[in-house]
């Protein structure tokens, strides 16, 4: 008993409380739980790990109860004998050799009669007491030792707690000035938006004032023309008192007085009529410099036209100002018939593979050369580059003609008129400019698109010019009156290309929402859509016939189409580069493709054979047939112009 009290002693539990952080007197605000923060399901709190205690604690005290009631009952029922209690003993010890002597004596003494029935008895019961005391007092040092584990399990959870505390405490606080934050942004904004109902008011106010101006301008236009008509009338009036003399008489009597007998007081009275007469006569009204005097204030340039004209007679001045109101242009009927298509075929020759050589390179400018045009009679190119400068060039030696400045931006089209005598160019600059080739300079700039225009053409009759602009958006311009006529729009896109049918009032355009479409330059409304492409469209062109349409797009596919049928009819994959420009040949039997990586592509339409050209050091930018395919040149970002010449066909091996 002694020992056991005395190894009980080493052994203590220590009873902890966990009581509520009296020093705590933080004041929490309501706010919205955040799944951010949660804990996970997976993580012990400490709710479980008391929980886990108390759960150990009741198993451990029925498993004491279950074996005290076992030790009793078998103390009680099956005492141990002493032969038993020396043979567990030694058992336990491990001496097998004692324990065989052992039991060979003390079953031979039995035998003999040696032992009487007090010495075989039982143990006593202070051994056996010993022996519970010793297996209990085990017993305790597990639970003991598993009390302890708890212990340090629940102030680690403790400690979590506490950390867990003080990060919600931390995110309490952030959430706090978050919704204070937005509290402040939401009185910010309605404050800003309650300044929103003057400025919309101020602008309803002027969208009001804007109609009314409108409707005054209406008023103004129509009071315009009726002047127009006064001053036809006014016209035809000054022409009948010219042609008429209406004889003038006085009603009462006629009394005359000899030129001789007037006195010095009649003569002078009579100046004085005269004079006063002459007065009246010029403050009367004037219809010419009245009708003068109205279009000077609406149209400054017609004011200083008439005014440099210097013209004397009124009737002519009311023809000039009439001219000036009917000058736009009419467009031709479409039952014109093209030309071209005597030269479509002439050339029947199929092209072979390898038929065009490299045969001169030209430098032509600093920067990288965006377009090509070729005069319609004559050998003649016009280059334009990112220097801002179009140029004119004799074929073949590249002897430099002409030289065009005026654009502040790269040049991105340019295009002959049918005649030849003018040249339309269009600009990053969101110009477009006609230059007269004769006098050497630029006689009209076009202004009106809101980005950089791409692309410009010509219509067949020279009267109209065709743009098209990053905006979105393509116009047709009158050259006569100088003036939009139409805007198109309908792309959801820049619109990268343009181009009449020849002899025709259609208009080709592609754009980067990659479709194609197909105007009516006398409305201004889309005929037709066509739908294909993946990527953007770089570049569309009609052939010499008019009944094909050539298009190409920025990962190098190229598509033609049926515009009778309106059907895609043929697709050739030239990528992976972009393709910038695609151009038919008079026979429409060979293409030609511009493409990023530093080539040109020929391909030819009845074999469907693509073969490549390469000679320019860099992007290959434009492309254009010569008449009958004799010659094929091409422009590049390295600056140079590439010539091209058809040579005679590679003889077949056999």
């Amino acid at each position: 008993m002694e020992e056991a009290a005395s190894s009980e002693a080493f052994f203590c539990l220590q009873k902890l409380s966990i009581t509520d952080d009296s020093k705590d007197d933080y004041q929490y605000e309501e706010v919205p739980a955040d799944d951010e923060f949660s804990l996970q399901e997976d993580d012990e709190d400490l709710s479980k790990a008391l929980q886990t205690i108390q759960d150990q604690a009741e198993d451990a005290q029925i498993l004491a109860l279950q074996s005290v009631l076992t030790s009793e009952k078998s103390v009680s029922e099956i005492p141990e004998a002493m032969d038993d209690f020396f043979c567990n003993f030694l058992v336990r010890l491990g001496m097998s050799r004692t324990l065989d002597c052992f039991q060979t004596e003390w079953y031979e003494l039995v035998q003999r009669g040696m032992f009487t029935a007090k010495d075989v008895g039982l143990v006593p019961t202070v051994y056996t007491r010993n022996q519970q005391l010793e297996a209990e007092n085990m017993r305790l040092r597990k639970d003991l030792e598993n009390y302890k584990l708890a212990a340090n399990k629940a102030k680690e959870a403790f400690l979590k707690m506490q950390k867990e505390r003080d990060f919600h405490r931390m995110h309490h606080k952030r959430v706090v000035q978050e919704k204070n934050k937005l509290i402040c942004d939401i009185k910010r904004l309605k404050a800003h938006y309650a300044s929103y109902e003057p400025v919309l008011k101020q602008l309803t106010e002027k969208y009001q004032t804007t109609l009314r101006q409108k409707m005054l301008t209406s008023l103004e236009r129509d009071r315009a023309v009726g002047q127009v008509t006064g001053l036809q009338a006014t016209l035809q009036n000054l022409e009948s008192r010219c042609a008429i003399q209406i004889p003038v008489t006085k009603a009462g009597h006629n009394c005359q007085r000899k030129k001789g007998l007037e006195g010095p007081t009649q003569k002078a009275l009579q100046e004085a009529k005269q004079q006063k007469i002459l007065d009246a006569e010029s403050s009367s009204y004037d219809p010419v410099k009245d009708a003068e005097k109205e279009i000077g204030k609406r149209y400054p340039k017609v004011c200083s036209i008439l005014s440099s004209c210097s013209v004397s007679n009124p009737k002519y001045t009311l023809k000039l100002i009439i001219l000036f109101f009917l000058r736009d242009s009419e467009f031709p009927v479409d039952t014109q018939v093209n030309p071209y298509l005597v030269h479509a075929t002439e050339y029947t020759q199929p092209l072979k593979s390898g038929e065009y050589k490299l045969s001169n390179t030209l430098k032509v400018h600093d920067l990288a050369v965006n377009c090509l045009a070729l005069h319609p009679q004559k050998d003649i190119v016009v280059t334009g580059s990112n220097d801002h400068l179009w140029k004119m060039w004799a074929l073949p030696d590249g002897n430099i003609i002409m030289t065009g400045k005026g654009h502040t931006d790269w040049l991105s089209g340019c295009c002959f008129h049918p005649s030849g005598s003018q040249l339309v160019t269009s600009s990053g600059d969101t110009t477009v400019q006609i230059w007269d080739c004769s006098k050497r300079g630029c006689i009209l700039t076009l202004e009106g698109h809101a980005h950089a225009v791409w692309d410009c053409s010509w219509h067949s009759c020279g009267d109209f010019v065709a743009s098209a602009s990053m905006d979105n958006t393509s116009k047709v311009w009158d050259v006569n009156s100088e003036r939009c006529r139409y805007t198109m729009c309908g792309h959801k896109d820049s619109v990268n290309s343009i181009e009449f049918l020849p002899f025709s009032s259609t208009v080709l355009t592609s754009s980067a929402d990659k479709t194609l479409s197909l105007w009516d330059a006398r409305t201004g409304l889309r005929v037709y859509t066509f739908y294909g492409h993946l990527h953007s469209c770089n570049h569309a062109t009609f052939n010499m016939k008019g009944d094909t349409i050539a298009s190409c797009d920025s990962s190098g596919m190229m598509k033609f189409w049926d515009i009778r049928k309106l059907v895609p009819i043929l697709s050739v994959d030239a990528g992976p580069h972009p393709a910038n420009q695609v151009v038919f040949d008079h026979s429409g039997r060979i293409v030609a493709l511009a493409s990023s990586d530093g080539s040109l592509k020929v391909l030819q339409l009845e074999v469907r054979q693509l073969s490549s050209l390469r000679g320019h050091g860099g992007e290959v930018h434009s492309v254009i047939f010569n008449p009958r395919a004799e010659q094929l040149i091409s422009a590049g970002a390295d600056g140079t112009v590439c010539l091209w010449t058809r040579g005679p066909a590679a003889p077949c091996l056999t």
